[in-house]
């Protein structure tokens, strides 16, 4: 089977204040035609996917209709094993197409919570309640799915540790099997950031959200839910296969505006602009707007930075097979040094040192261990 196929759909009722990623506003005339250059696409592929994500953006926000072309176009290129995620937003996650995606062969659902506090939502911006994502969560298990994510924000300014402990309670309640906790983050060139700057919104501190997440590591588990990467927590064999291929640096295929393809060290990145994507797809032009080739080495560096992210982190004799290089070697003073600080530990079979992987404080600082990596 070919590894993973992400497909991006750039349309949003509205935009994220903290968001950064490519989206516009959904217009259906635009939308219609940009699915049909997706199909075009996708009619080039060939085999079965192991994993197909479809994200956003908002991919439930097109029309019903358009939801099931896109679909109906991706029959080919599944089979029953394949792991089938789209993401889904509470506010345009209707029955009817709950249903077009079940019929279609999706299995698991990833849908934005965020947060479940009405005013903390309001705050970041969501155009969706706590009832409602409730609602969403709970209508799509009763309809079918069997594998379902959420996702929720942590750190939000004015936000206080009781309350995230709250949400995290309610959570865990729902018919969910995995969740991935993201502590919010200022990127430039966002809304949020530009208020930051303004001083009209001031972070948490430091060790404030470091509880935050410390909390949630404890409290998931005991509610079932293991961590297996950073951010990421799931219950007995729900682990997102599409994610973990990309933790273990391995091939993707990218379709749609600003998607990335990766194989065998080079990266591509598709042109951004979706009327520049439809209209190259159209004219039969390239639709790659930078590409850079990894030599072995950066390659093989890149792979321990990600792969490291992972809970049962890098065995040595995985890292030889996959990249040809052995990890002690080439980062032999990057692990001293990560070591020495307490961020990692070594990993035993008996008395053999068989690799390496992050302690708890190594989780809290996992950027700055994937760093020393690269």
């Amino acid at each position: 089977m070919i590894p993973s196929l992400y497909i991006h759909i750039p349309f949003c009722r509205k935009k994220c204040i903290y968001c950064d990623f490519y989206s516009i506003p959904y217009k259906d005339d635009v939308a219609s035609a940009y699915i049909d250059a997706l199909l075009e696409q996708i009619e080039k592929l060939e085999g079965i996917f192991n994993t197909i994500y479809i994200g956003g953006g908002t991919p439930t926000v097109i029309d019903k209709s358009l939801l099931a072309k896109l679909l109906q176009g991706l029959k080919g290129r599944c089979d029953g094993s394949t792991e089938f995620t789209v993401e889904a937003n509470p506010e345009s996650l209707s029955e009817e197409k709950i249903s077009i995606l079940l019929s279609s062969g999706v299995n698991r659902l990833s849908i934005g919570v965020q947060s479940l506090k009405d005013q903390k939502l309001s705050r970041l911006g969501r155009i969706h309640n706590a009832e409602s994502a409730k609602k969403a969560v709970i209508l799509s298990s009763k309809k079918g799915f069997k594998n379902i994510s959420v996702d929720m924000i942590y750190g939000a300014w004015n936000e206080s540790e009781e309350e995230w402990k709250e949400e995290l309670e309610e959570v865990t309640k729902l018919p969910i099997d995995h969740v991935s906790c993201y502590s919010l983050t200022y990127e430039k060139e966002t809304p949020l950031f530009t208020a930051l700057e303004g001083g009209s919104v001031e972070p948490l501190e430091d060790d404030i959200v470091a509880r935050m997440y410390e909390y949630a590591i404890d409290r998931l588990s005991v509610r079932g839910f293991k961590q297996y990467e950073v951010s990421s927590f799931a219950r007995e064999g729900r682990q997102c296969r599409h994610n973990l291929n990309y933790w273990e640096n391995s091939p993707y295929t990218g379709l749609g505006a600003s998607a990335v393809s990766y194989s065998e060290g080079r990266r591509e990145e598709n042109v951004r602009d979706v009327r520049d994507y439809i209209k190259r797809v159209n004219g039969a032009e390239a639709l790659v707007a930078s590409s850079e080739k990894l030599p072995p080495l950066a390659m093989a560096k890149e792979t321990a930075a990600v792969k490291m992210r992972t809970r049962e982190g890098i065995d040595f004799g995985w890292f030889m097979s996959k990249t040809g290089f052995d990890l002690q070697v080439i980062e032999k003073a990057a692990l001293k040094d990560l070591l020495e600080k307490d961020l990692i530990k070594y990993k035993k079979d008996k008395d053999f040192v068989t690799g390496v992987c992050l302690k708890r404080k190594g989780f809290l600082f996992c950027d700055t261990v994937s760093s020393a990596l690269l």
